[in-house]
């Protein structure tokens, strides 16, 4: 059996880099993945760029497809050879935070809630760029994918689709809603696509890339907007008679938080999904100097089996298309080029399919 694996490692700020690292092997409760398709996320970039702290020597990545390849002593239901997707969060099911309905939060056995304990994947723990991946919790988060669907077809589930649906499951998203979506990249569109699949009978996306703002039509938008050529928050406020129930900001900036928070209406929601590297400020006319009623709202991707089960339940049923946006293929061997292109936000890109 091989001692040795490739994998995408962080080393410094600027450089993430393809290694020969050991290959893990399954202890008790857990289980080695060999990895068929993974993908970058933003959340690696700001990673890549400093932003966002790691230690030095990490293997990246937190989305995942792979066949089982050893099930550690106590896993039980699962066998090697089974296709599998793993959550980009790892919950343990027993802790405080788990069984407070926390997942997320999931403090690994402690009692205390840590914020964004719950990803481990390319943060604390190595990742899945990478030809084998060590998955803790086994039980908790391995989700069977279903016959017919490929690799492509549900890379999104472990991370984007899962974060994009949540913007509306956190905010709230009634039927009949009016849903202003700022940022049409890959979680921006799941979130429309989430929108959409809660009822909301409005949905407005906003973003000035025009191939963006096309597929944002065909994962369920009913108006675009680009921002460069027009006054967004005074035509959201007009096309829904004076501000949307909920404004879904997708990019982790500044302005595009403050445009979210002066798009809604009194009481309305502003439910953040962005990663935010620098200081974030509240606008007191946008918040109404703390009188307008309104919530605000951040979610971190929910993740465990149930959840990818629920997602893969979606793609199965090809209510839109999620495929069209994994846009670009790469193989492991060339993941510095996949993080060139896709940091630089070059050709179109997407999602960025790596395969080992």
């Amino acid at each position: 059996m091989a001692t040795k694996m490739r994998a995408a490692v962080f080393v410094e700020r600027g450089a993430i880099r393809l290694q020969e690292v050991a290959r893990p092997k399954a202890g008790p409760g857990q289980a080695l993945v060999k990895v068929t398709l993974t993908t970058i996320c933003g959340t690696d970039v700001h990673i890549l760029k400093g932003e966002y702290p790691v230690k030095p020597g990490l293997v990246v990545g937190h989305e995942l497809v792979g066949v089982i390849e050893e099930v550690g002593d106590g896993l039980t239901g699962y066998a090697k050879g089974e296709r599998v997707i793993v959550g980009a969060i790892t919950p343990c099911g027993q802790c405080r935070a788990c069984l407070s309905g926390d997942g997320a939060q999931c403090s690994h056995g402690g009692d205390t809630f840590d914020a964004i304990g719950g990803w481990r994947f390319g943060n604390t723990i190595n990742g899945c760029q990478a030809d084998y991946v060590l998955v803790p919790d086994a039980q908790a988060n391995l989700a069977k994918v279903p016959d017919g669907l490929t690799d492509e077809d549900v890379i999104l589930c472990p991370d984007i689709m899962s974060t994009g649906f949540s913007a509306a499951e956190r905010g709230k998203v009634k039927i009949g809603d009016a849903v202003v979506v700022f940022a049409q990249g890959p979680i921006g569109l799941c979130a429309t696509a989430g929108a959409r699949l809660a009822g909301a009978s409005l949905i407005i996306a906003v973003d000035s890339v025009p191939k963006r703002l096309e597929q944002s039509k065909r994962m369920g938008a009913d108006v675009v907007l680009n921002h460069v050529e027009q006054d967004v928050v005074a035509e959201i406020k007009r096309l829904t008679g004076g501000g949307a129930d909920v404004a879904i900001e997708a990019l982790g900036q500044q302005a595009t938080f403050e445009k979210c928070l002066r798009s809604v209406r009194a009481g309305g929601t502003v439910s953040s999904l962005g990663v935010y590297s620098g200081h974030l400020q509240v606008p007191l006319d946008a918040y109404a100097a703390g009188l307008g009623d309104h919530t605000i709202v951040s979610t971190l991707c929910p993740g465990g089996k149930e959840r990818m089960r629920r997602l893969l339940s979606v793609v199965n049923a090809k209510r839109l298309p999620f495929r069209e946006l994994v846009t670009h293929s790469y193989r492991l061997d060339a993941i510095e080029d996949a993080y060139e292109l896709f940091a630089h936000q070059r050709d179109g890109v997407m999602k960025v399919g790596i395969r080992p």
